[in-house]
């Protein structure tokens, strides 16, 4: 589970603020023994395991999907107190080459495209957008734009879960927390330690095991800020390829692309 991001810049002028940090129901009154110790060093619960691993299996079956996304982040001031921000992200994805992403919150709005061979970043208000080949697979493409251009768009995991870069190895916990409702969906929720960052999943009953919600905890600060996302998920959707491609408007202009320590300018 990568770390959740306060700002990832790709144009040369402008940034991503997208909020650091990826309500849960009332536990119930017998709790299971991993939440009443909470002195307890985490355990690798085979269970959690397994079901992370069969959700991952079933996103890597879909050939085409579409989630949407609401989300939460919280991001820290420098006095030291946390304030939150709204959001939402929205995919469409056609394996294993093709991807649009719309991010919005309270403060910007971004939208990325690519079409197996370029990414684009546009900002609709500022009316910039810039380009950089990339590689031919989404995976591959969103591993370069985290390296090298400083991008990590959020739930960008979902695209890891499954494969060899999932991260598996480097849980240090994971626990089946109970039984839950989240969207109308019978859930199991699951909640997972690695060395800097708390997260948990709710992940749908039956055949189609989706993440319906996630909630990613960074640890490394002494506020712990959260970002959490509740998810709603299209798997019969179809795309040709105008989805993922960019025609820059009229009044658009092309800047260059920079790296990830680019200054931060005026949203």
């Amino acid at each position: 589970m990568s770390r959740p991001v306060a700002c990832s810049p790709v144009l040369r002028t402008i940034r991503i603020a997208l909020s650091a940090g990826a309500a849960t129901l009332a536990m119930a009154l017998a709790a299971p023994p991993a939440l009443a110790q909470g002195s307890a060093a985490p355990v690798r619960e085979p269970e959690a395991l397994e079901a992370l691993a069969a959700m991952g299996k079933y996103l890597r079956s879909l050939k085409q999907f579409a989630v949407h996304a609401d989300t939460t982040g919280d991001q820290v001031l420098e006095n030291g107190q946390k304030v939150q921000f709204a959001g939402t992200v929205d995919y469409k994805v056609r394996q294993p080459d093709r991807l649009r992403a719309d991010v919005r919150t309270d403060r910007v709005h971004r939208q990325f495209f690519y079409d197996g061979a370029t990414l684009t970043q546009y900002a609709p208000k500022l009316k910039l957008y810039g380009a950089v080949k990339v590689p031919a697979t989404i995976d591959a493409t969103l591993q370069v734009a985290a390296d090298e251009l400083g991008i990590t768009l959020p739930l960008a995991d979902m695209f890891y879960w499954g494969t060899p870069k999932s991260g598996v190895d480097a849980l240090v916990g994971a626990t089946f927390v109970g039984k839950a409702m989240m969207g109308g969906v019978d859930c199991d929720h699951y909640a997972f330690r690695q060395a800097d960052v708390d997260w948990q999943v709710w992940i749908a009953h039956g055949d189609k095991p989706l993440p319906m919600k996630l909630i990613v905890t960074t640890l490394e600060e002494s506020s712990q800020p959260q970002f959490t996302s509740v998810l709603k998920w299209d798997t019969k959707s179809v795309f040709g390829e105008m989805p993922f491609r960019f025609s820059a408007p009229r009044d658009a202009h092309r800047i260059g692309i920079a790296s990830g320590n680019a200054a931060v300018a005026p949203k």
